[in-house]
C-alpha cells in the first residue's frame, strides 16, 4: 500500500476497538502517526497502538473519557505534544441508549449528548490551534441521522443529526483556513458491540439493499480517503456508507 498520509499526525477518539481501531490501523498503514483514546481496557488500546507502530509510524494510546470535556481537550493537547502537531482529527467515540420516550432516562439523554455531540465540538475547538492548511476533521455519524426505522432511538438519532448541522456550520469557519470537516455515516457494522449475528442483526439486514453488515475496515477506508490529499474540496458533507439502509 502507498503512504499518502506519510508525515501526517492523527488522533482517533474511541480507537481501542471496533470502527475506531480499524480507522487507527488504516491511517497507520497509510503512513500517519496515530494517537488514539480509550476509556477502559488499556491492553486493547495498546495492542492497536502496537499494531500501528509495526507499520513504521509513531503511535500512543491515551486514556480519556469523551463524556469529560476536560479529558477530551487534554487528549488533543497531548497528541499535538507527543506527535509534534495534529493534521487529522477523527471523532469516532460514541454511545447509544434505546428506550421508549416514556421511560427514557434523562441521565442517558445527557450522556448521549455529552459524548456524541459535545465531545466532538470540544475536540474540534482544541484541535484548531494545532492544524495548518490541509487539516482534516472527520466525524463518525450514523445513517440513523437520516432514518430511524424502529422505536426507542430518538435521542441517538437526534445526536447524530446534530453532527450534520455542525459540519455545515463549521465548514464556513474552517474553509478559509484550508481545513475540511465532514461526517462519515455508517450503517450497521460488524463489531463486538453490534455483531452481525442474532435477532437484532437479522431485523436490521431487512432494511438494507446489500443484505449484510459492513466490515469496520470498509468504514476505515472511507475515513482514510477523506483524510488524504485528494479531498481538499470536500467539506460540510455527510457521506453515507450504509449498504442502502437510507435508499
Amino acid at each position: 500500500m502507498s503512504a499518502p498520509l506519510r508525515g501526517r499526525r492523527a488522533l482517533v477518539t474511541g480507537g481501542s476497538r471496533g470502527i475506531g481501531a480499524a480507522i487507527a490501523r488504516r491511517l497507520a498503514r497509510e503512513g500517519a502517526d496515530v494517537a488514539l483514546t480509550y476509556v477502559s481496557h488499556p491492553d486493547e488500546a495498546e495492542k492497536v497502538a502496537a499494531t500501528a507502530r509495526e507499520a513504521g509510524v509513531r503511535s500512543v494510546a491515551i486514556q480519556a473519557d469523551s463524556a469529560d470535556a476536560r479529558a477530551v481537550a487534554a487528549a488533543v493537547e497531548r497528541t499535538a505534544r507527543e506527535l509534534g502537531g495534529l493534521d487529522v482529527l477523527v471523532n469516532n467515540a460514541g454511545t447509544a441508549a434505546m428506550a421508549p420516550i416514556e421511560s427514557f432516562r434523562l441521565e442517558d439523554f445527557d450522556r448521549i449528548l455529552a459524548i456524541n455531540v459535545r465531545a466532538v465540538f470540544v475536540a474540534v475547538q482544541a484541535a484548531i490551534p494545532h492544524m495548518r492548511s490541509g487539516g482534516r476533521i472527520i466525524n463518525i455519524g450514523s445513517c440513523n441521522a437520516e432514518r430511524m426505522p424502529h422505536p426507542g432511538g430518538a435521542a441517538y438519532a437526534m445526536s447524530k443529526s446534530a453532527l450534520q448541522g455542525l459540519v455545515k456550520g463549521l465548514s464556513r469557519d474552517l474553509g478559509p483556513r484550508g481545513i475540511t470537516i465532514n461526517n462519515v455515516q455508517p450503517g450497521p457494522v460488524d463489531t463486538d458491540l453490534n455483531p452481525a449475528r442474532g435477532e437484532f442483526a437479522e431485523m436490521l439486514k431487512g432494511f438494507l439493499a446489500v443484505p449484510r453488515y459492513a466490515a469496520a475496515d470498509e468504514i476505515a477506508a472511507m475515513v482514510a480517503y477523506l483524510a488524504g490529499p485528494e479531498t481538499g474540496f470536500v467539506t460540510g458533507a455527510s457521506l453515507t456508507i450504509d449498504g442502502g439502509f437510507t435508499a
